[in-house]
């Protein structure tokens, strides 16, 4: 059987912390579905096809990894793909408390699907979409936070 996770989140936008866990998740799973959820608490500058889009073009360089999208619970989602694994990935041990929640949820709704914690490379530790966003609103450089095909969409959101 082969072994399939799940890497959600809202990617808005992917940056290269997220691909750090995307690749590295790749490596470790036969087969990676890369989840777009919409953020209810958040409010998006992508639209879910957009950041979709620069998913599937910044990771086409990497077989096993689909990007995908779904609107109801990610456990669902997990069991609809065959995942016995969800891959999230952690900055700092803040990062670590909210995540707790949300696993604690999916063990009671399917114990069946464990969730893996990857830390993030040292080099992206303190990088979060949020931070790249307000950067790229004052026209600040974002080509170190993310790929040149993030850092277009973001100068084509913020022109004007």
């Amino acid at each position: 059987m082969a072994s399939i996770a799940v890497c959600p989140g809202s990617f808005d936008p992917v940056t290269y912390g997220h691909l750090d866990i995307i690749r590295r998740g790749a490596n470790v799973f036969e087969q990676v579905y890369v989840c777009v959820l919409n953020n209810s608490s958040k409010q998006p500058l992508f639209t879910v096809e957009e950041r979709c889009e620069l998913l599937r073009e910044v990771t086409k360089d990497i077989p096993n990894v689909t990007v995908e999208t779904s609107q109801g619970l990610l456990i669902d989602y997990a069991k609809k793909k065959r995942a016995k694994a969800i891959i999230r990935g952690l900055r700092a041990v803040s990062d670590f408390e909210y995540e707790m929640q949300g696993t604690s949820v999916n063990r009671v709704l399917d114990e069946s699907i464990e969730t893996f914690f990857m830390m993030t490379n040292n080099q992206y530790s303190f990088l979060s979409s949020s931070i790249v966003k307000e950067v790229a609103k004052y026209n600040g450089p974002v080509s170190e936070f993310v790929p040149p095909e993030v850092e277009q969409a973001l100068m084509q959101k913020f022109k004007g």
